[in-house]
């Protein structure tokens, strides 16, 4: 199996290449920028990117979407209350990030869905707070967390849209009964290192005490 954390564009956003290279086959999650570098790193490793999935709507984390589905013909998918937002970045907002908007979604998925590609399998985790339709993705001993929670950190949750009070229940009943051991990689490089573990930021997160 092959992952790869790259920090991508202007705004730290972090995107996963997965994959099972015996297999050829992997996905994307949150392409923010740098499609070129992304697909080159895939290309090396010989996975055909078969599904772009967004952690959630918000402008970051979507404006590549665009460019690699026209260069992989790659589905999108997102959680279902996040679909409707992915085509609705206001063209302000779209100019300030400097970014495209997204396609619509191809697919759209719930909590505790499975998303297969290659023999990986990445269960759903809906985890509402940061956006309505925020979602972390679980994988073996990983779980990718998009903006819900970062290293030391939390999404902003002072967006429309946003709650606190669901924001720290979707960590504390989602995230936190996780085992220790499994690693969180976030969605931007907002922390003391790239990644960290459920046990850590369940001790040492500052927001969540």
């Amino acid at each position: 199996m092959f992952l790869k954390q790259m920090e991508v564009g202007r705004f730290s956003v972090f995107a996963y290449l997965l994959g099972n290279e015996a297999a050829g086959a992997g996905l994307v999650i949150d392409p923010a920028d740098d499609v070129d570098q992304i697909l080159a790193i895939a290309n090396q490793q010989k996975i055909t990117i078969q599904y772009i999935l967004n952690t959630h709507a918000h402008v970051d984390h979507i404006m590549g979407n665009e460019e690699m589905k026209k260069r992989t013909g790659a589905k999108i998918i997102i959680h279902e209350e996040d679909a409707p937002l992915l085509t609705r970045t206001p063209r302000s907002i779209l100019s300030m990030f400097g970014g495209r908007s997204s396609p619509p979604a191809d697919q759209t998925v719930k909590d505790g869905d499975l998303i297969r590609v290659g023999g990986l399998a990445l269960k759903v985790l809906h985890t509402p707070g940061h956006s309505p339709g925020g979602m972390c993705l679980l994988w073996d001993q990983s779980v990718f967390t998009g903006d819900t929670l970062f290293v030391g950190g939390v999404g902003r949750t002072d967006l429309p849209g946003s709650s606190w009070a669901l924001m720290a229940q979707s960590i504390k009943t989602k995230l936190f009964t996780l085992p220790d051991e499994t690693i969180v990689y976030p969605g931007h490089n907002y922390g003391a290192a790239p990644t960290s573990t459920i046990k850590n930021e369940r001790l040492h997160n500052p927001f969540l005490k």
